[in-house]
């Protein structure tokens, strides 16, 4: 009777026994339930700025137009579309009907004379053939339009800018242009359109580009207009930065100790694709703040620091 007692006295003691063993392990920090895994980044100082993007088309601004000085057959046409012309080179000769018979007339009376009647017409400016009207063989009007040679020197992008960003422009004198294929162009304000588009309130500005390449009229390129510009902003990674569902507060986890991370309200500048810059408080460099598996942490999170 006595040992049956003492067995069922053991079994009720165990499991306190155990219970208290237990605790003491998570006391002592062994056992602890492990924390969010994060990893952390650091204050730093980099340029930034705030900048918007706007399109910029290339044209042609003067185009000059080759035309018949005389009534007649054209003899010779040395343009082609796309072709390079210097100024003073010859595009076309015309003869004309009169100059076909008094030509052989006059050649036979004295034929040291060497009557031709070929009209000489040359191009007045350098630049690429974008128009051709006619071809050998064909008859012409004067003062009928044979081709059309845009000014290699008038090439620009022309970019529309907004009239409320013209304060911005004196700081935007260089720009860099993007094209299409990824290249890019340093170009430099050249000149400002007298005139506004009474619709879209926006002012042409013609920017030339330093380049030896041809180039194709009506390219759209892509300008970064530069609003604002820190040379030494405090910054943080944008991941590192949360805000709320309507964007109207922002904070970052900040490590106290090795496992425990806290909310610390900031106040942000400026910021790009990359990073945003911290105007308040001022964090040291030697501070942690959480930049992955920082998404919806409460205020004293435990975390575990990864690599």
């Amino acid at each position: 009777m006595f040992k049956s007692s003492f067995f069922y006295a053991a079994l009720l003691i165990y499991p306190a026994l155990v219970g208290c063993s237990s605790a003491a392990t998570d006391t002592n920090g062994q056992t602890g339930e492990a924390g969010t895994p994060v990893t952390i980044t650091h204050i730093a100082n980099d340029s930034l700025e705030e900048s918007v993007e706007l399109n910029a088309t290339s044209v042609f601004q003067l185009k000059t137009f080759i035309k018949a000085n005389a009534t007649g057959y054209l003899q010779t046409v040395h343009a082609q579309v796309g072709k390079f012309i210097n100024k003073g080179e010859e595009v076309f000769t015309i003869k004309t009907k009169e100059a076909e018979a008094l030509g052989n007339t006059i050649n036979a009376l004295d034929s040291s004379f060497r009557f031709t009647g070929i009209i000489h017409i040359r191009c007045p400016g350098s630049g690429y053939v974008t128009t051709l009207n006619y071809k050998a063989g064909d008859y012409v009007q004067d003062g009928e339009q044979l081709a059309v040679v845009s000014e290699k020197s008038s090439f620009v992008f022309l970019l529309y800018l907004p009239y409320e960003l013209k304060p911005y422009l004196a700081d935007n004198k260089n720009v860099v242009l993007r094209l299409p294929d990824g290249t890019q162009l340093n170009g430099y304000t050249a000149s400002l359109m007298p005139s506004v588009d009474a619709a879209s309130q926006t002012q042409g500005i013609a920017i030339k580009v330093n380049t030896g390449e041809q180039i194709p009229e009506g390219l759209i390129a892509k300008v970064a207009f530069v609003k604002k510009l820190k040379t030494n902003a405090r910054t943080l990674p944008k991941a590192a930065v949360l805000t709320d569902e309507v964007q109207s507060r922002f904070w970052v986890m900040k490590l106290i100790d090795s496992t425990t991370a806290v909310k610390i309200p900031v106040q942000k500048g400026l910021e790009n694709n990359n990073r945003v810059e911290i105007l308040s408080p001022i964090f040291s460099p030697e501070d942690k703040i959480l930049l992955t598996g920082n998404y919806g942490l409460a205020d004293t999170a435990k975390v575990m620091i990864i690599p």
